[in-house]
């Protein structure tokens, strides 16, 4: 998994926006055009300081829709909780699990059924690096 640090100097850019929404059914005629701006850094990113990116690799977590090579937004500033995707560092493996806990133990669990749950015992490392927000999924 490469790692990608966020730039924070860096001047977020504005791209057009288009307020009414694109549909997925049918169409509304009297829907409004108005074109605005959007950055997307503004979107995805909460706290510029504390982001970086990294690239997913393998297929364990495609029921969370990260599939292979997307590109992961990940905030280091949130505190995880039960039912969060993470990126880790277990026993110097990094990894990316949902993060759940049985009882008080916490479990990294995989989102494809190929993957088995890793069940975390007293003598494996775990360091969380942080919450895994926003996923960019390449679609071309």
């Amino acid at each position: 998994m490469k790692l990608v640090p966020l730039t924070p100097e860096l001047k977020p850019v504005k791209y057009p926006y288009y307020r009414s929404p694109a549909a997925c059914g049918f169409v509304s005629p009297a829907a409004d055009y108005l074109q605005e701006t959007l950055s997307l850094d503004q979107l995805l990113i909460r706290h510029p300081a504390a982001t970086f990116f990294a690239r997913a690799q393998g297929q364990s977590m495609e029921g969370a829709g990260i599939f292979n090579e997307d590109i992961l937004i990940i905030d280091r500033s949130l505190t995880p909780k039960s039912g969060d995707v993470v990126i880790a560092l277990l026993d110097g493996e990094l990894i990316v699990k949902r993060l759940v806990y049985r009882g008080s133990k916490p479990v990294l669990q995989s989102e494809n059924p190929d993957y088995p749950p890793i069940v975390l015992d007293s003598e494996q490392n775990l360091d969380v690096w942080g919450v895994v927000t926003e996923v960019v999924h390449r679609l071309r």
